[in-house]
């Protein structure tokens, strides 16, 4: 479990493949892996992976096939910039949202655009999920944990403020970039909840 709150921006240093998985290393950057050991979970661009070795800077991790085809990992190169959050610590402070690292789809940005000392983000998704995205509702774009300023079908839009622009990837994105999207694990609760029978 994760809160979406980015702690550190890292990079793929190296990507093998193991017949249709892939093994990634990544450059950990000020994230600090002390305390990681192998089997330790960790949120890459808001895909929860599992540490499989670690240095005190890089650390590897198995991608099946089925993560590369559902989230945009298997779109990356060697030097692309990621997103990265340890697992949160019982006790810890949640300071986003809870987030679970199953990503549910793949977005596309269509629009970047100043509001004031902000960024607005536009983001088309796909059809299965305009259901869950509500107005002041939470949503985890690659990892991060953002609130939904406006959405209308399977378009939302949400602003990006400086502090978050300096410790993310966000600064990176264009028009066109692709985005994992994981929608709030309420939303889905309730969902089912509601779907559910009477007994």
């Amino acid at each position: 479990m994760f809160s979406g709150i980015v702690q550190a921006v890292g990079r793929i240093a190296r990507i093998e493949s193991a017949g249709t998985d892939r093994r990634f290393k990544f450059d950990a950057g000020d994230l600090g892996l002390d305390d990681v050991r192998p089997g330790a979970s960790l949120c890459v661009n808001g895909v929860c992976l599992t540490v499989i070795a670690s240095t005190a800077r890089e650390f590897d991790a198995d991608i099946s096939a089925e993560t590369l085809s559902c989230t945009t990992l298997g779109r990356l190169a060697p030097g692309s910039p990621v997103n990265l959050e340890k697992s949160l610590a019982a006790g810890g402070r949640l300071d986003g949202h809870f987030v679970t690292g199953h990503v549910d789809g793949t977005g596309r940005i269509t629009t970047i655009g100043p509001e004031g000392r902000s960024k607005r983000v536009d983001i088309e998704t796909p059809d299965a999920l305009a259901r869950y995205w509500a107005r002041k509702g939470s949503v985890c774009v690659d990892g991060t944990s953002l609130t939904i300023n406006d959405a209308a079908g399977s378009r939302f839009s949400v602003n990006i403020i400086p502090a978050t622009l300096e410790r993310t990837i966000f600064a990176t994105y264009r028009s066109g970039t692709e985005v994992n999207l994981e929608v709030d694990i309420l939303a889905r609760y309730i969902e089912q909840l509601l779907r559910a029978k009477p007994a």
